[in-house]
């Protein structure tokens, strides 16, 4: 039987988290309660701390010396996850915390595969929550008053998220009959005109799922094509290695296009956005880009254009990623403008800046039978190259 697991620290959590257990099984669900504290206690609890730290990958006995709070806690974490992973009985997962402990439980979440429900109760849960939540599908609670006790608050508070748990864990999502495959497509606003035209091409065959690359957009991205429920991609939109390369907001990191080449799954990309880095608003932006040209998109969103020696070293950073990909890849460059406001007329239409972002992916990119670039003299966002798109991705998904 499958089941809920509570996952908290029980030396100082224990009658929030034994409250939150028997509200659980009152609604049917059968939970266990894992201890993922550092130091002992006389507690009845299901799965103890021990048990847990036996899972770390090298020391697991971290728990027999603990000289250091921060580190034992980030063993636990790594430990968490393990254990957490060779569970085969996980029916969805709750914690509850302050900052350690909701860093140490969500370590153990974004392992876990989307579509298992998750749920952290945080006292930073009002405030960025993308270093805990990242590209997975973990609900954040605010606890309002910090869990440290039962009061009229945290009671109320901690009793709806067990009854959301067992909600999500009872009530089984309605499946689908005539199950299409997913067709992952990345997309920002000023490549929306892209996405759709290809939507509408391929939603007949395949259910289109479209990631916003805002950079926790491109991070699921990666984790859905690694976790092998994407097996079909049309990576439009690559803007997020602007923001890693120069400091913006929406990076998704490093890894982006790992998983492709991880995975070999054939990979149709192109170049949108790679015009743009993602500020906030205009105040935000760095002292060092003051006088670089920017764009204010909205009252929260600043854009600014990149140069063409920022693109030259993004383009080679793109094309040593792309040598990598062992599977198919069709990489196709939209020679007359990367994005809505890179076309003729528009404030970021900068032809030397872009062709020196396709000079350099075509002088980094080892192109074989396998691996081809393709020129096109059109913008992104015209109906021929989506078509051109369509018709690569079709040439390698037969």
């Amino acid at each position: 039987m499958k089941k809920v697991y509570l996952l908290g620290t029980c030396d100082t959590k224990y009658p929030e988290l034994a409250y939150a257990k028997s509200l659980l099984e009152k609604a049917g669900v059968t939970a266990c309660l894992v201890d993922v504290g550092i130091f002992p206690h006389t507690n009845p609890i299901d799965i103890a701390n021990t048990e847990v730290a036996k899972y770390h990958p090298k020391t697991p006995g971290f728990l027999t010396d603990v000289k250091d709070r921060g580190e034992a806690v980030g063993a636990m974490g790594e430990a968490l996850e393990a254990f957490i992973l060779s569970r085969n009985d996980v029916a969805g997962v709750l914690g509850m915390g302050g900052t350690g402990n909701t860093a140490l439980v969500t370590c153990a979440m974004r392992a876990l595969p989307v579509g298992i429900p998750k749920l952290m109760v945080s006292t930073v849960a009002s405030g960025d929550v993308s270093p805990y939540v990242g590209p997975t599908d973990i609900c954040m609670m605010a606890s309002v008053a910090d869990v440290a006790g039962l009061n009229p608050i945290t009671r109320r508070v901690l009793g709806n998220a067990a009854h959301a748990v067992a909600g999500m864990v009872v009530n089984s999502v309605p499946e689908v009959t005539a199950v299409k495959p997913l067709l992952g497509m990345t997309m920002f606003g000023v490549t929306t005109p892209c996405v759709l035209k290809l939507i509408s091409f391929f939603e007949d065959k395949y259910d289109p799922l479209v990631f916003h690359a805002t950079g926790t957009g491109g991070q699921a991205f990666e984790k859905l094509i690694d976790s092998g429920m994407l097996k079909y991609v049309i990576d439009v939109t690559l803007t997020e290695v602007c923001d890693l390369f120069m400091g913006g907001v929406m990076s998704a990191g490093p890894g982006r296009l790992d998983s492709i080449a991880r995975t070999g799954i054939p990979y149709v990309g192109s170049l949108g956005a790679l015009d743009m880095v993602n500020f906030a608003a205009k105040n935000t932006v760095p002292a060092q880009y003051a006088s670089r040209k920017l764009h204010v998109h909205n009252a929260n969103v600043t854009l600014m254009r990149t140069t063409p020696a920022e693109n030259a070293e993004m383009g080679r950073w793109i094309g040593e990623k792309l040598n990598n990909c062992p599977g198919e890849v069709r990489f196709l460059i939209p020679e007359g403008g990367v994005s809505v406001i890179d076309a003729p007329g528009q404030p970021f239409y900068d032809p030397e800046a872009d062709k020196a972002l396709f000079d350099a992916i075509e002088g980094a990119v080892k192109q074989t039978q396998k691996r081809k670039l393709l020129r096109l003299p059109r913008n992104v966002n015209d109906p021929e190259f989506a078509e051109a798109l369509a018709e690569q991705f079709r040439s390698i998904n037969n």
